[in-house]
């Protein structure tokens, strides 16, 4: 069965592998099976679908994040290795940040959608989950390539390996440190905050250098990108929005239902907006070999509290990457006083993922905090 974890869908079964599906069986892995997702990547986490959601295997009164609230939660609790995720407003960062793992949002086009219900196709990816950098890239390794039968598939990757630079050192990597993210942008919760300081201090320490740099504000990426993902996801689910309302969650329902009433010229002003911020982006890579930023603002809200978790949902900054398309890795950066995972973001250039694990791979082996485990299952 592929529900999408919806009512919409509840008989609806697969009649053939999605196409990163294929290549991971072609490899040799065992696929287990379907994990929780929030509904459509869009609605949750909701407790009036079919399925219950995830829940956070550091505390189970707490959100995985999403939409790839499964594959977050399954893979800190050790059910399994290896996990994928979609990610088009953070989908793979965000429940990599709430459950304490790696989740990597590929460059746009790198792994193919093939069989993906879409979501919003200016935005979506498909991206690699796992325990640590190099099983994160052992996994980019095999679903990476060329898939003509998605139209924003790239050829770019050539044969290149994604654990070629894993062991290398920083020294001499410039990095560019977007403080105004966190700091006045969306003023962070003071342990997000001080967890990035001690990693800019951890890479400072490896050799690398660490500069201030100023990207647009995160009110102006949020704004296209929502635009973008509304009037897209719209017009996936007009039909069924029309026709069967009430077979959706009321999250995403509410969700969809905005799409319905941006006009044509948003959309067109959203996209251009979005080339700018492209441009701003990779003005910025230009100087620095890979950016570091925040991802969630605070640690993961409670499952059952609907003001905090509507409060917190958008205090990300995750979004920016879908928008402009550049590969982002999200890492745990630390422990919340209550316990929680906290995070960070090393942001790259486009199809430079190999670089951009390589800094991971250093902030990783120089910190502990892949190494720790959810009380839950210690």
């Amino acid at each position: 069965p592929t529900t999408c974890h919806s009512a919409l869908l509840l008989d609806e079964v697969a009649t053939e592998d999605a196409h990163v599906v294929k290549l991971l069986r072609g490899a040799g892995a065992i696929i287990l099976g379907k994990v929780a997702t929030h509904e459509f990547a869009m609605g949750g986490p909701s407790f009036d679908l079919p399925f219950p959601p995830a829940r956070n295997p550091w505390s189970r009164d707490h959100n995985p994040g999403g939409s790839s609230s499964g594959s977050g939660a399954g893979v800190a609790a050790e059910l399994f290795p290896l996990a994928l995720g979609t990610d088009t407003l953070g989908s793979v960062r965000h429940p990599a940040a709430a459950c304490g793992i790696v989740g990597l949002k590929p460059t746009y086009g790198l792994v193919s959608r093939g069989g993906v219900f879409p979501l919003a196709q200016t935005l979506d990816h498909v991206g690699p989950m796992a325990r640590t950098v190099k099983d994160a890239a052992l996994l980019l390794d095999v679903i990476a390539g060329y898939d003509p039968l998605d139209p924003g598939s790239s050829e770019k990757r050539g044969s290149i390996s994604y654990t070629r630079n894993l062991d290398d050192d920083i020294r001499s990597v410039r990095i560019g440190f977007i403080r105004h993210f966190h700091e006045s942008d969306m003023i962070c919760d003071p342990e997000v905050g001080d967890a990035l300081e001690n990693a800019a201090k951890v890479l400072v320490a490896e050799g690398a250098s660490v500069e201030s740099v100023t990207l647009p504000p995160l009110s102006d990426f949020a704004s296209a990108a929502g635009v973008i993902i509304h009037s897209e996801a719209w017009s996936v689910h007009a039909k069924w929005m029309r026709e069967r309302p009430q077979s959706y969650g009321q999250l995403s329902r509410k969700r969809f239902l905005t799409g319905a009433f941006f006009p044509a010229e948003a959309l067109v002003a959203a996209q251009r907006v979005r080339l700018r911020m492209i441009s701003m982006v990779e003005e910025a890579l230009s100087q620095f070999d890979v950016l570091l930023c925040a991802n969630l603002m605070d640690p993961p809200p409670r499952i059952d509290d609907e003001a905090e978790l509507a409060y917190k949902h958008p205090r990300q900054a995750r979004a920016p990457f879908n928008l402009t398309g550049h590969p982002a890795i999200s890492m745990m950066s630390g422990l919340s006083q209550s316990g929680l995972p906290l995070s960070l973001q090393f942001v790259g250039r486009y199809f430079d993922e190999a670089r951009l694990l390589g800094v991971a791979a250093a902030f990783e082996r120089t910190t502990s905090w892949h190494t720790l485990r959810p009380p839950l299952i210690s």
